[in-house]
C-alpha cells in the first residue's frame, strides 16, 4: 500500500471536518460524490461476495478443513464480542452518561420495527429464491446460498471443474475492479462525511457528549487492546503493521456506517496489506460483515446504561448479564448496514424491561455513534482473518 494513498485518505478527512464545519447544512452539495462512490460500492458487493465466498470453500479442498475454519472464525467473533459488550459496560459505568443529562426526547422519534425471534431469524437465512436473494442484496442469504454451492462443486470433483473456473475468474475480475473503485476512496469519504459534518455540527453532540466520548473510549480500548493482542500472540505480527494495513477500510467503514459496504475494501486491504490468503479472507471476512458486530456490542453496553441512568432505573447483576449474552449472540443475523444497532438495542431494551423511548434519546446522535461502531467491527474482521490464516498456516506446517 503506497503511504501516499494513506495521505490522501487523511486529507479528505479533514478536509470533510473543515468544509462541514465551514459550510454547515450547505456542505450536502458535495453529497453526490459520496452517493457516487457508495453505488459503486453496492455494484460490486453482490458479485464478490458470491465469488469470493466459492473461491473460498473450493480452494479449501475438503469438507473438514471448511467445518475447521468456519469453527475458528466463529468461535473468534463470539468471544471478541462478548469481551466488546463487557468494555461497554464498563464504560457506562465509569462515565456514566446518563446521569445529569437535561435532554427531551424526541417527538415522534418513533423505535424501528421489532426484531423477529430467534428460529425466525435462523430461519430466514436460508433463501427460497437464491435468485431474488442476489438481486435484493440480502448478504445472508448470499452467503448461505454461496457456502452450498462451495460446496456442492467441491463435493462434485471434476465434473464440476467448469464452474469452478468460472467462479474462479469472476473473483479475479472483481478483485481488479475494486482496485479501480478504491482509487476513489479519499472523494468518497469527503463527499459523506462533509454533508454529516455540516448536518450534525456541535449543537446536537454537546448535550450528550459523555455519552460519543464513552463510545469512543471503548472502542479504542477494544481495538488497541484486544485486536493488538489477538494479532501479535497469533500471527506475531506488529499491532502498528495491523492497524496501518487495515486503516484504509477503517475510513471507509468509518465514513459509510456499513460493514457490507466496506467489504470489498477490507477483502483488498487484508489480502495485499496484511498477507491473509483469499481462500481465509473469502470465507471469513464475508461472514464477519454480517455477523462479527463488536463496535455495536460496545455501543449497546453504553446505551443501555445511558437509558438506565437517565430514568434513575438501577439494573441488577442478572439484567446486566442478560445485556452481555443478548448482545453477544443478537449480532448473528443482524445486517451490516446504517442504523442496525437501534435494532438490536430495541431487542436489549426489551430484555430487561427499559422504556423503549429512550432511544429517542440518542436519535440525534445515532449516525455519529454508528460510523465508530462499524470502524470497529470492520476493524474485527480483518483481526478475525490475520488471527485464522496464522493458525492454519501453523497448522498445514506441523502437517508437513
Amino acid at each position: 500500500m503506497k503511504k501516499n494513498f494513506i495521505w490522501q485518505i487523511v486529507g479528505a478527512f479533514i478536509l470533510a471536518i473543515i468544509v462541514g464545519l465551514i459550510l454547515g447544512e450547505r456542505a450536502d452539495y458535495v453529497q453526490p460524490l459520496g452517493d457516487l462512490f457508495l453505488r459503486l460500492i453496492q455494484f460490486i458487493i453482490v458479485p464478490l461476495i458470491l465469488s469470493t465466498i466459492i473461491v473460498g470453500i473450493t480452494s479449501a479442498g475438503d469438507i473438514k478443513k471448511l467445518s475447521r475454519l468456519g469453527g475458528k472464525t466463529i468461535s473468534y467473533y463470539l468471544v471478541t464480542s462478548f469481551i466488546a459488550i463487557s468494555i461497554g459496560l464498563a464504560a457506562g459505568f465509569v462515565f456514566q452518561p446518563g446521569t445529569g443529562v437535561d435532554v427531551t426526547m424526541q417527538e415522534g422519534a418513533a423505535a424501528p420495527n421489532e426484531t423477529e425471534g430467534v428460529v425466525q431469524t435462523l430461519l430466514n437465512i436460508i433463501p427460497t429464491n437464491p435468485i431474488e436473494a442476489l438481486s435484493t442484496a440480502n448478504v445472508l442469504q448470499i452467503i448461505f446460498f454461496a457456502i452450498f454451492l462451495g460446496i456442492g462443486i467441491t463435493l462434485v470433483g471434476e465434473k464440476a471443474a467448469p464452474l469452478q473456473r468460472f467462479f474462479d475468474g469472476l473473483a479475479e475480475v472483481m478483485y481488479k475492479i475494486t482496485g479501480i473503485i478504491m482509487l476513489l476512496v479519499p472523494i468518497g469519504i469527503f463527499g459523506l462525511l462533509a454533508p454529516i459534518v455540516g448536518e450534525y455540527g456541535l449543537s446536537v453532540l454537546l448535550p450528550l457528549i459523555k455519552v460519543i466520548i464513552a463510545v469512543l473510549v471503548a472502542c479504542i480500548i477494544h481495538a488497541v487492546i484486544v485486536y493488538s493482542s489477538a494479532v501479535k500472540t497469533f500471527d506475531k505480527m506488529s499491532p502498528l503493521t495491523f492497524f496501518k494495513g487495515i486503516f484504509p477500510a477503517t475510513v471507509v467503514a468509518f465514513s459509510t456506517s456499513s460493514s457490507s459496504g466496506t467489504l470489498p475494501v477490507t477483502m483488498k486491504n487484508t489480502q495485499e496489506n496484511l498477507g491473509v490468503s483469499k481462500a481465509t479472507s473469502s470465507f471469513g471476512l464475508p461472514l464477519g460483515s454480517t455477523i462479527n458486530m463488536d463496535g455495536t456490542a460496545i455501543y449497546l453496553g453504553v446505551a443501555v446504561l445511558f437509558i438506565a441512568q437517565y430514568f434513575n432505573t438501577e439494573l441488577s447483576f442478572a439484567q446486566i448479564l442478560t445485556v452481555a449474552l443478548l448482545a453477544t449472540l443478537a449480532s448473528i443475523g443482524t445486517a451490516g448496514v446504517p442504523g442496525a444497532g437501534l435494532i438490536m438495542l430495541t431487542m436489549v431494551l426489551g430484555a430487561v424491561n427499559l422504556p423503549l423511548e429512550g432511544i429517542a434519546l440518542i436519535a440525534g446522535i445515532d449516525r455519529i455513534l454508528d460510523m465508530m461502531r462499524t470502524a470497529v467491527n470492520v476493524t474485527g474482521d480483518a483481526s478475525a482473518a490475520v488471527v485464522v490464516d496464522a493458525s492454519e498456516r501453523k497448522r498445514e506446517e506441523l502437517v508437513s
